[in-house]
């Protein structure tokens, strides 16, 4: 009979949790490294906050907040019960489109905010009102966070590539506005405005902050090149010069084409059949 040296077995059980602690290490060394790595490399979120160079630009936003969002945004941009929501991380891109297309101040609480001219200080047409939107966007950037506006002017936001932002236009809005932005009804009182009235800012603003029922567009989702084909479509199909076919017939899409061919179609199949009837 033999038995095991007192050496081996006092080595036995130690080289055991020799092994469990050499692995336990190696499994953390390389959790660290992984999330090293992610931290290192993983794209960090679109929000800019305003630089000390612009404290001029968010105080005078923040008077022209205070005399015009605070009742129902809130002191702090937390937002009031019942008046308004948080504005915290909505971005200059929110803002923007929001008071320059007049949704806001509200005229009313109802199902959507509708679009109306903006206040004679939020015109984006003057300069005035250009100057007082920046501001007004410095400092809820500076007090939230959020997507921001792109640097580029109202008109270089026109894409050239119509036929891509049509196929883009069809495949991830047409659903609610129309094939030729012309809007339609949703649920609970809401509705995809016509895009007509837009400007090349608003719209690319309105694809970054999805108002109301509209979804967000990430540059994932769709690059800025993209969504400036986008805007170029919409601009072809809204400014009235493309209708190949002769009158637009409300420029609504192929809903109008079918439903005249219809009538007509209709029409002559009862004449034809009272025509038959007469001659027998």
């Amino acid at each position: 009979m033999t038995t095991t040296p007192p050496s081996r077995r006092l080595r036995g059980p130690r080289s055991r949790f020799r092994r469990r602690l050499a692995g336990a290490l190696a499994l953390g060394i390389g959790l660290l490294a992984a999330g090293g790595l992610y931290t290192m490399l993983a794209p960090q979120p679109q929000v800019a906050i305003a630089q000390p160079t612009d404290a001029a630009l968010v105080a005078k936003g923040q008077e022209l907040y205070n005399s015009h969002c605070i009742t129902c945004h809130g002191t702090n941009l937390q937002g009031v019960q019942n008046r308004g929501p948080s504005l915290i991380g909505v971005g200059d891109a929110a803002a923007y489109f929001q008071v320059s297309s007049g949704r806001m101040p509200l005229a009313r609480q109802e199902a959507q905010a509708v679009r109306k001219p903006p206040l004679p200080e939020f015109d984006p047409s003057t300069p005035e009102g250009a100057a007082n939107l920046d501001a007004l966007g410095a400092f809820v950037q500076a007090n939230g966070g959020g997507p921001t506006l792109p640097a580029e002017s109202d008109a270089a936001l026109r894409g050239n590539d119509t036929a891509r932002g049509g196929e883009l236009f069809r495949l991830n809005c047409a659903s609610c506005h129309n094939f030729t932005g012309r809007g339609g009804a949703l649920t609970s009182g809401k509705f995809a405005p016509s895009l007509d009235p837009a400007t090349n800012t608003q719209i690319y603003a309105a694809m970054l902050t999805g108002p109301q029922n509209m979804p967000r567009f990430s540059d994932r989702q769709l690059t800025p090149e993209e969504k400036t084909d986008i805007i170029g479509y919409i601009k072809s199909v809204t400014n009235g010069n493309n209708n190949p076919g002769g009158d637009p017939l409300g420029g609504i899409g192929p809903v109008s084409e079918g439903l005249i061919a219809f009538i007509v179609g209709l029409a002559g199949l009862i004449g034809f059949a009272l025509w038959l009837g007469a001659k027998s």
